[in-house]
């Protein structure tokens, strides 16, 4: 994919090429950080997004990057494909100076404004209004950025989400409120949490466009926000994007998966695992070789490898630190 700018253009549906390296970065930095948390060294808990990197890669990856995200706690699919440096990733997590926080963020609460991520949230349904918020913004000074905003199928039942789809239904706000529906919300199963077919369905409810799409489909994907993107940026107003994808983990590392079945597990994680779909699309179309993607996958596991070892000597936030960024700095 092209470099970003902060100058406006027409965008083409993601490369496969690019789009295949970006999704294994995705994975191969969250096995990372997998890794150095069970070995005792990344503290706290984390999301993993494994399973669901096409979500991430079609929508936030083919923004601007004048462009806005608000993320979930479910977020470093997000933060990698709108562009953060992933060492500074690596950083935050392990909690050191360098990272993308300066350590105190962690894995829920990533934030990356000149990238145009305005952060991730560890409530529920937080995202919301806060994209509704930005939306305005730029509408109200005519800056023509759009907002992208990443939740999960369980927060389409918190009162945050039918306020910001209101508002943003009446006010015609440049927002996309796009569900990543990986069928659970923590363990309850989709089917026990709502009444309806399609979770796009409710933006009948005020008269905005929604649209149910295969999220394991990285061209699907892009199309969709592309045509989303083009109507928010043109004054057409929102769009609600259901996105039915997978997480291979639990919902958090305390997570046990008792309530999946094994048949269910392998239907999505070897039928229908994104990365493995595009790969075969490449081979089959003779785009790529088997040799050549595994080639790429591991120098990404190498660089990354390295990237670790040299984050691991960076120096940790002081008490000092604590003060930092709570406090306005008085005008003097």
């Amino acid at each position: 994919m092209n470099q970003k700018t902060s100058a406006y253009r027409q965008f083409n549906v993601i490369d496969d090429l690019e789009g295949l390296k970006k999704m294994w970065e995705i994975r191969i930095f969250e096995e990372t950080i997998q890794e150095l948390f069970d070995a005792g060294e990344l503290h706290g808990t984390m999301h993993l997004c494994i399973g669901q990197e096409a979500t991430a890669v079609g929508g936030a990856g083919i923004l601007d990057q004048s462009d806005w995200i608000v993320s979930t706690h479910r977020n470093h699919g997000h933060c990698i494909a709108k562009g953060t440096d992933i060492r500074s990733m690596f950083a935050e997590m392990l909690g050191k100076k360098t990272g993308t926080n300066e350590g105190k963020g962690g894995s829920m609460h990533i934030a990356d404004l000149d990238m145009g991520n305005l952060g991730s949230n560890g409530i529920v349904g937080a995202g919301f209004p806060i994209a509704a918020g930005a939306a305005l913004s730029a509408q109200m000074q005519g800056t023509k950025q759009v907002v992208l905003c990443y939740a999960g199928d369980g927060a389409t039942n918190e009162g945050s989400f039918h306020e910001a789809l209101n508002l943003a239904s009446i006010w015609q706000l440049p927002v996309i409120y796009f569900i990543e529906n990986n069928q659970y919300g923590m363990s309850s199963s989709i089917e026990q949490m709502v009444n309806i077919q399609k979770l796009s369905d409710r933006s009948k409810s005020y008269g905005i466009e929604g649209i149910t799409i295969d999220g394991n489909d990285l061209s699907v994907v892009s199309e969709t926000v592309l045509h989303a993107v083009a109507k928010a940026r043109s004054g057409g107003g929102p769009t609600l994007i259901e996105a039915l994808t997978y997480r291979h983990k639990g919902h958090s590392k305390s997570d046990k998966l008792k309530y999946r079945s094994e048949d269910e597990c392998h239907d999505w994680q070897v039928n229908n695992d994104p990365i493995l779909r595009l790969e075969n699309e490449l081979i089959q179309n003779k785009r790529m070789k088997e040799e050549e993607i595994r080639q790429l996958e591991m120098s990404i596991r190498r660089n990354f490898s390295d990237l670790v070892a040299s984050v691991k000597g960076d120096s940790e936030p002081t008490i000092k630190d604590l003060w930092t960024h709570v406090y306005a700095e008085a005008e003097v």
